[in-house]
């Protein structure tokens, strides 16, 4: 499996940072659009009763690097792919999931709450996982080559408070402020905004994508099937841990969607940040996994949310 993935690593991405601005905007767009439909109230019953968010923590930053590196023990893949599934394993989950929670009829506020805690955790948590979990992987294999890639990761807290502040807290205020004084008009825009927004989102991952067609449909197949059974592992921990933790249905969802919508996009800015992997390292099996992460959770997601949307009791 090693020698058929090694090929990977001679990839270069390419994304631009005014496609990852315009993404940042979608995102924005979109959490104000789930905000309609949470209320103050939903964030006070968190915090009285917060059994549900600590099983989502758990399952996000415990159970998902843990049972990664299982995984990445069993299937044996090139190094540069087994680091790059524990460094995405060791992110927060991505901000989409607020939005597939929204539409799958979960608890929207708790999604909220976790991918806020989750995203400003991540600073300390994400370097811990991807150290802890990388260098056990390192010393299962003894393996040389995987060692140089495991670099210590450092996270700019500001900058993770900036994201969480603007892309989450910001759209979320106006949201929840513009529901409470406008509720006719919400009532009417709701529905059309959120189909808007998640149109809007797809726009602009298909135009960053465009600029990588080439290297998705040469290697793809190479990663397919890992990175489904991984989504997959990942979307089962945190169902069944929510269910063994015999949280609500609504909450049930929540934890499912949070665990299983992981912020890909973070891993391939520290990828690509030269003060970490130098350009030297030949990363392309760690970005290319990454890169598919970010576009089959996606449609993942999308298909569970769209599921649990349409059958209420389900699940």
């Amino acid at each position: 499996m090693n020698t058929s993935m090694d090929v990977l690593d001679h990839v270069r991405l390419n994304f631009s940072p005014s496609g990852l601005l315009f993404l940042n905007i979608a995102l924005a767009f979109i959490m104000f659009g789930v905000a309609l439909s949470i209320r103050l109230q939903d964030f006070k019953d968190i915090i009285q009763k917060p059994k549900s968010a600590i099983t989502g923590i758990i399952s996000q930053f415990l159970l998902l690097p843990f049972l990664t590196f299982l995984l990445v023990i069993s299937f044996k893949p090139a190094p540069t792919i087994a680091l790059g599934m524990i460094l995405v394993a060791s992110c927060p989950g991505g901000n989409i999931s607020n939005f597939m929670s929204s539409m799958a009829k979960a608890n929207a506020a708790l999604s909220v709450s976790l991918t806020a805690f989750a995203t400003l955790s991540a600073t300390f948590m994400t370097p811990l996982n991807f150290a802890v979990w990388g260098s056990m992987y390192v010393r299962f294999y003894n393996n040389q080559s995987a060692q140089a890639l495991l670099r210590p990761l450092e996270i700019d807290q500001m900058q993770m408070f900036e994201t969480v502040f603007i892309l989450l807290g910001v759209p979320v205020i106006l949201g929840i402020f513009f529901a409470s004084r406008f509720p006719a008009i919400t009532k009417k825009i709701i529905k059309p905004l959120k189909i808007a927004s998640l149109a809007f989102f797809v726009v602009m991952v298909v135009a960053m994508l465009s600029a990588n067609f080439d290297h998705f449909m040469r290697f793809v197949h190479l990663v397919f099937f890992i990175v489904l059974i991984h989504n997959a592992l990942a979307l089962g921990t945190g169902f069944l841990f929510s269910t063994l933790m015999k949280r609500p249905r609504i909450d049930r969802r929540t934890i499912t969607i949070e665990t299983g919508i992981q912020n890909s996009g973070l891993a391939l800015t520290l990828m690509f940040n030269p003060k970490i992997f130098p350009p030297e390292l030949e990363l392309g099996g760690m970005a290319v996994i990454a890169a598919w992460w970010g576009i089959w959770h996606i449609l993942s997601g999308l298909t569970v949310a769209s599921l649990w949307a349409k059958k209420p009791m389900l699940a």
